[in-house]
């Protein structure tokens, strides 16, 4: 089977109603939560990409026991220190950043090397923001040029630390989170706001963590947890992140609307909509609801006649991370000069998104400036494709992939996308819901 899709005309309008896949920052993390929990987890709209498939791999091979059917999934958890370690473990984070760095927190207490290994691309990237941190609790790390593989030993005598996440990284947060929850005494991260799964389903789950925040970070204890609940009946709701795909092509598409349905729209997820409203597109939150911890609703989205340039504030960035390669596709069409600035923990994600989002709309014919931090994106209100054009990146990047794909149904052309396996990474059935929308 071929790993290209081609793509040869513009979308139709189009008024339907979707479901998009359960959120993968919440299905890997109620895998690791629940493979330590005590007794019996159950979740309904489980992603099962690769990348949450690597992490059931994963807790697999530390001994706990997975069953998966067409309707749910199971794990039997152990408790906190219920893991089986046996010499030689080999864990492959394959493309998933998340697994392959909150997994090192749980590990802390390994008494035998682990070894974590990934793919090409994931491999490429920094680690060592984990391990140094992980390294002061009193863990055994070896690091290859600052990335995978490497090995993780942990220490039966750990010590509390005090740690200072000043990136915006959610995934070096909850690996120290994880390290305190199994940590004696009390461990203390002062973090630069970011995605704050994690401590939501600490707070749920009633573990010993406390928060306190303030204007541009958050102040978070945590104590050892001696027990951790099952999370049972959880109904893990849509991704805002897989949703932002179709919410951008509706925007740029003629009388077109849609509403997806369940989505989460945690605050600290949905910088994208803050961004896109401020630039004129159309979207209203609708049976909005809160569960368990997370906030759920709705979202209905029209299409959108006149786009606005904007000057994106700093502030919306460690919320939107995800989300700023499909963002530029609307200020492609935006009436101004959009400017994006401190967005270099882009080249820190699956491939340097960055410089593939600017080449991606220099294709188009939108001129950008970029530096390793910034973009500035000439908009064209009247912007329409007549040409071939091939992204090709072997960088097997599903938001390179997909972005594209959004870009040639938007703007119309003639396209050949390569890296179409890549969305079995985090969104298998994406082209399903694009082929329902082009019926």
């Amino acid at each position: 089977m071929s790993n290209i899709t081609k793509i040869c005309r513009k979308i139709n309008s189009f008024e339907k109603t979707i479901n998009v896949s359960g959120d993968k920052s919440l299905s890997i993390r109620w895998v690791l939560f629940s493979s330590m929990g005590n007794g019996k987890s159950k979740a309904f709209n489980l992603l099962l990409s690769e990348d949450v498939l690597a992490a059931i791999n994963a807790v697999k091979k530390l001994g706990i026991k997975v069953n998966i059917n067409k309707k749910y999934c199971t794990i039997f958890g152990n408790g906190p220190s219920g893991y089986k370690y046996k010499k030689n473990i080999t864990i492959n984070a394959q493309n998933s950043g998340t697994l392959g760095r909150l997994i090192m927190g749980i590990l802390i207490d390994a008494p035998y090397k682990i070894k974590i290994v990934g793919d090409k691309s994931l491999s490429k990237r920094d680690f060592s923001r984990i391990a140094n941190p992980l390294k002061k609790f009193g863990a055994k790390i070896k690091l290859t040029n600052k990335g995978l593989p490497l090995t993780i030993c942990g220490n039966k005598n750990l010590k509390p630390i005090k740690y200072l996440e000043n990136r915006g990284s959610a995934q070096c947060k909850s690996s120290v989170i994880f390290a305190g929850l199994k940590t004696l005494g009390k461990s203390f991260i002062k973090a630069k706001k970011s995605r704050n799964h994690t401590e939501l389903l600490c707070k749920h789950l009633k573990l010993p963590i406390k928060i306190k925040k303030t204007k541009n970070y958050d102040l978070i204890e945590i104590k050892k947890a001696k027990k951790i609940n099952p999370l049972t009946n959880y109904k893990i709701p849509s991704d805002i992140s897989s949703g932002a795909f179709f919410i951008v092509l509706t925007a740029l598409s003629d009388n077109s609307k849609l509403l997806i349905k369940n989505v989460n729209i945690n605050p600290s997820r949905i910088g994208i909509i803050t961004i896109l409203k401020r630039m004129g597109v159309n979207i209203k939150f609708k049976n909005k609801q809160n569960y368990k911890g997370e906030v759920t609703a709705d979202i209905l989205v029209k299409s959108s006649k006149k786009l606005k340039a904007i000057n994106c504030p700093s502030k919306f960035n460690s919320q939107a991370i995800d989300e700023f390669l499909i963002i530029f596709l609307i200020a492609a069409k935006a009436n101004g000069v959009s400017y994006f600035k401190d967005i270099g923990e882009l080249d820190q994600k699956e491939s340097p998104r960055l410089k593939w989002g600017s080449k991606i709309l220099n294709k188009m014919g939108i001129k950008t400036i970029t530096t390793d931090s910034s973009i500035k994106i000439f908009g064209n209100p009247d912007l329409k494709i007549n040409k071939k054009i091939v992204i090709k990146s072997y960088l097997n990047d599903h938001r390179v992939f997909m972005t594209s794909v959004i870009a040639a149904l938007a703007f119309g052309g003639t396209w050949d996308i390569y890296d179409k396996d890549s969305i079995k990474t985090s969104f298998p059935t994406f082209l399903n819901i694009i082929n329902d929308l082009r019926k």
